[in-house]
């Protein structure tokens, strides 16, 4: 059974992904972009990265987005393409694993627009098939993906959301409400923990959102 600690102010994160969503307000997440050693941004992301007095690790994506000026004064770290089949953030994350930077977090990508960020989320199922150990953090939470039986850390009290992706005979301990195999993306939403854990047990695939 994997165990997923809390996402903190002090966690060990390798490698931070910054998307070209809203940019992080929350501490928690501002916190851990500031530490992050190597940071990859998504193209029109650097922009907003650049202008508060950061210089990215790499610039990816496929170099619509980002100012003239930027693309210029950065075109060493600039990687484009122009495939259009994968979005910025998938060419962030495949670039990574390239690199075998395994261990991801990706912030800013959600707000803007909703099927942006509905596609985003989704496709932390897909970087978990290609082998990362990902997370995407908001300005309200941790969404994480997940396979078989799973234990995370929690705060008493905590609100939590299960997404099934077609996982079944889902059990949960240390919840207020029982689960089961839901069939659709918003029965599995607002549970909320009774302790520091809460534990799932699943076959197949899911996605779990702890609040702050």
């Amino acid at each position: 059974m994997k165990y997923y600690p809390l996402l903190r102010s002090h966690s060990a994160i390798e490698t931070v992904i910054l998307a070209n969503g809203e940019y992080p307000s929350h501490p928690l997440p501002v916190g851990l972009l500031q530490q992050a050693s190597f940071v990859v941004c998504c193209d029109g992301a650097a922009d907003d990265y650049i202008c508060r007095g950061n210089t990215p690790s790499l610039i990816i994506g496929d170099g619509d987005s980002i100012s003239p000026e930027n693309r210029e004064r950065f075109k060493e770290i600039l990687i484009t393409s122009a495939d259009q089949e994968t979005n910025d953030q998938t060419k962030a994350v495949a670039y990574c694993l390239q690199q075998q930077r395994n261990h991801l977090l990706i912030l800013g990508a959600t707000g803007k627009r909703e099927d942006h960020t509905l596609g985003n989320i989704s496709l932390l199922m897909d970087y978990m098939h290609l082998g990362a150990d990902v997370q995407m953090a908001t300005d309200y939470g941790v969404f994480t993906p997940v396979q078989g039986d799973a234990c995370f850390e929690c705060v008493p009290g905590e609100q939590i959301s299960l997404i099934n992706f077609g996982a079944t005979g889902i059990k949960g301990e240390g919840l207020v409400y029982p689960l089961s195999d839901f069939s659709n993306w918003w029965q599995g939403t607002l549970n909320q923990t009774t302790g520091d854990s809460f534990t799932i047990q699943a076959k197949g695939e899911y996605l779990i959102f702890r609040t702050y």
